[in-house]
């Protein structure tokens, strides 16, 4: 199982939805320049990033110049061929993508009523 980060960017390149083979499997890729805290604007980083399947559809609201927050897996596996050097190919798979300017949903404490106004009154009549 691969874990889970989070990157800020703003997007650099958004390529086109790519089908291969004859299972349908899809992928898009799009690169973002990393932002945010500890980031050093003399020295950009760019960082490649993929979606696969239904998740390729995530980037269609999205415009180059936008800032975004994407959620990844980093992912890697071997490859061997025949007479070759081993390889390495490591993959950061997004799986969400939102904008950096939109504010989380905010969430009630657990101890909050479910209807503001209303809450429990422990002097009920019976």
């Amino acid at each position: 199982m691969s874990k889970s980060f989070e990157a800020q960017g703003i997007i650099h390149s958004i390529g086109a939805t790519t089908e291969y083979g004859n299972n349908g499997f899809t992928k898009r890729e799009f690169v973002i320049k990393l932002s945010g805290e500890g980031e050093n604007p003399d020295y950009p980083n760019y960082v490649a990033l993929e979606l696969i399947k239904d998740k390729c559809a995530l980037m269609d609201v999205y415009s180059v110049g936008d800032e975004v927050i994407a959620h990844f897996n980093l992912s890697g596996r071997l490859w061997n061929a025949p007479g070759k050097p081993e390889k390495c190919f490591t993959s950061l798979q997004a799986w969400r993508v939102e904008s950096a300017g939109a504010q989380p949903q905010q969430v009630p404490p657990m101890d909050a009523p479910a209807f503001p106004g209303h809450g429990f009154d422990d002097d009920v009549p019976f």
